[in-house]
């Protein structure tokens, strides 16, 4: 679960750039809170992300504690070409990861969570 500052900005992020699907979303109004979830596929097979917005919270110190989401990708130069047409930030190109040969890339989401994408080996 991460928490957003902007619910439909972030799900456009997950949806449009990163090709995952919004699997479902509910409204909490005695909590002041909405739950989205965003995923591959059903989340009863696949893992999947939970965006949480606060009504009336538009941001968050990430924080030193959490590090990064890590996504596995087929074609990961493509993927990088495709987010960044899409209008995603590229923290990192795709390239050799320091300490190996597996090939990775880094995108920031719209709240600044880092994604890591991996290169399918």
């Amino acid at each position: 679960m991460i928490r957003v500052g902007d619910l439909e900005r972030s799900i456009r992020f997950y949806t449009e750039i990163l090709g995952m699907k919004l699997l479902r979303k509910e409204d909490f109004p005695d909590g002041k809170f909405t739950l989205a979830f965003v995923g591959f596929g059903d989340e009863r097979h696949d893992s999947v992300i939970e965006l949480t917005y606060n009504w009336g919270v538009h941001g968050y110190n990430l924080g030193d504690a959490f590090g990064h989401i890590a996504i596995e990708v087929e074609d990961i130069y493509d993927a990088v070409e495709r987010i960044r047409r899409a209008g995603g930030e590229i923290l990192r190109e795709a390239g050799p990861m320091k300490y190996g040969t597996t090939v990775i890339a880094f995108v920031a989401d719209p709240d600044g969570y880092k994604i890591e994408l991996i290169g399918k080996e």
